[in-house]
């Protein structure tokens, strides 16, 4: 994206990937039809350890922008839900659209070419590449963060803002799986069970299905707070996100032979329902219990604590939380404050979405906030 903006703009550009082809990462978005960006994007759904970073490059080129781009090429999309925008078709359009760009902007792209070391003296960088060597007046790093290293994805980012005396924000993985031990192993009986839930890490909170898995927990609702969790903090699970504290008792007063499990087994997976009940323990007719003891289970159910013992790691981690510090970088053109022409967007920056095409928009905005400032 800002190769083909900077190429459109008259600058001469070199775009060098290390893989055989370009875009590999967006081939496998949203399922292989890429969720290219969300209607509601907004400041509020990035992670950063300065919040108004993102907010010049987003509110410069919007979701709005990115979607004409779109359609201007005839490509079908639909919303999926909350604001999620994909290609009815496949991931390839939103790459070939991107080549194209490139093209009408005399963008030559060299793929298959690692970068040996990159240099910067007398005013230029110098990049050598294991098919030769490059100079310009400008560098851009578009290499993203570590997530889905089986894709390519590598820390170079980081070592090169490191290696021009820049800080970097300690990477993480993020809309990432969360992994169960101790007591909560017992969950991965329900490997394969989701269920709507309202999901917290700190003050985040998240409406969205949940996915048991053999190793722990995943779906929506919990790739997203991942983003916000933290080492040895709990994760909170709203089971009940449609209904109050008082669902056994209101359950009680319709039916006194009603048990907990079979009034769980009207809202959610008979097998998570079990699961839950047996917990719960309380395997008597409601009739049978006190409106106190009916009341503390649900409000068990309502705020459920889990104790992740860590995250499944890079490898199936959508994103990273971290990376080049936004204290060095200018949030209007993302060119190093200490390093002029070296500039940084992207992934790759310390800026993280929420799950659902965010990302993918932070990418479009910052590309074209670099190029217009090249």
């Amino acid at each position: 994206m800002c190769a083909a903006r900077a190429g459109q703009r008259g600058k001469r550009v070199m775009l060098i990937e290390h893989a055989d082809a370009p875009g590999k990462k967006i081939l496998i978005s949203g399922g292989g039809r890429c969720n290219f960006t969300n209607l509601d994007v907004a400041p509020d759904r990035y992670l950063s350890s300065n919040p108004h970073f993102a907010k010049s490059a987003l509110a410069r080129y919007t979701a709005r922008d990115f979607l004409a781009l779109v359609e201007s090429y005839g490509i079908a999309w639909h919303e999926k839900t909350l604001g999620q925008l994909f290609c009815n078709g496949s991931a390839r359009q939103i790459v070939d659209l991107l080549l194209d760009q490139c093209a009408k902007g005399d963008v030559e792209l060299r793929c298959g070419e690692s970068i040996g070391s990159v240099g910067h003296t007398d005013g230029a960088f110098t990049v050598e590449t294991s098919a030769g060597s490059y100079s310009a007046p400008s560098l851009v790093v578009a290499t993203g963060g570590p997530s889905i290293p089986k894709m390519g994805a590598t820390g170079f980012a980081y070592d090169l803002a490191r290696q021009f005396g820049l800080k970097v924000v300690q990477p993480r993985p993020a809309l990432v799986p969360l992994t169960l031990g101790g007591e909560d192993l017992l969950f991965r009986e329900l490997s394969g069970v989701s269920t709507e839930v309202v999901a917290g890490a700190g003050k985040a909170k998240f409406r969205e299905a949940a996915l048991f898995t053999h190793r722990g927990l995943s779906g929506p609702a919990i790739l997203q707070v991942s983003s916000y969790w933290e080492p040895g903090a709990p994760v909170t699970v709203d089971f009940l996100p449609d209904a109050d504290a008082q669902v056994f008792i209101a359950a009680k007063a319709q039916n006194p032979k009603a048990t907990v499990r079979s009034t769980l087994a009207g809202l959610m997976p008979e097998r998570l329902a079990g699961e839950l009940a047996e917990r719960i323990g309380i395997p008597v007719p409601l009739s049978d219990c006190k409106d106190k003891a009916l009341r503390a289970a649900g409000e068990r159910l309502k705020r459920w604590t889990f104790h992740p013992n860590g995250t499944e790691g890079f490898a199936k981690a959508e994103v990273t939380v971290g990376g080049v510090a936004t204290g060095e970088l200018s949030s209007k053109t993302m060119e190093a404050k200490k390093v002029p022409g070296l500039h940084f967007i992207g992934e790759a920056v310390d800026v993280t979405g929420w799950l659902g095409g965010y990302n993918f928009q932070w990418a479009w905005a910052s590309a074209v906030a670099c190029a217009e400032g090249l």
